[in-house]
């Protein structure tokens, strides 16, 4: 269920996802607000999971991750017990950006970050040795076109 949220509300979204370093005398001015109600607002959509964290975007190539693999999973698999365990090896593996579970052929696509293909084969043996599944098909990102975390407000 999608909070209820005004178009001031929106305006601060929208500047704290340009930049969450800002001062709150910052946002406010460009909100054309004060300081407190921009505040008290925050809080508000802290409290309401809107705002579910504060974090920084690192650039993975400058860290060594250079490789960006999407993968593509199809089990035969569909007890509770074994996405359990799936969920719970994905959740252990720092090199799984995202993933998602999917309506179609396909039951699941990872959006895995690594330095090179041999740090991506060693995720993936390592996957399969933890949990059981049909088919693996994975494709490397040749160029990343479009990136952002902001959500169209």
């Amino acid at each position: 269920m999608a909070a209820q949220i005004d178009a001031m509300d929106r305006n601060i979204l929208a500047q704290l996802q340009e930049d969450a370093s800002q001062s709150l005398d910052e946002i406010a001015r460009k909100t054309g607000s004060s300081k407190t109600p921009v505040w008290n607002r925050i809080k508000k959509l802290r409290a309401a999971g809107v705002i579910r964290q504060d974090t920084v975007v690192l650039d993975p190539e400058k860290l060594g991750l250079e490789a960006c693999f999407f993968v593509l999973i199809r089990t035969s698999e569909h007890e509770s017990d074994w996405q359990d365990k799936f969920l719970k090896a994905l959740q252990a593996r720092p090199e799984v950006l995202e993933a998602h579970r999917l309506a179609g052929d396909i039951d699941y696509i990872l959006k895995v970050r690594v330095a090179n293909a041999r740090a991506y084969d060693e995720f993936y043996q390592a996957l399969i040795s933890e949990v059981r599944i049909f088919n693996v098909t994975a494709l490397l990102s040749m160029e990343e076109i479009k990136s952002t975390t902001a959500l169209p407000l």
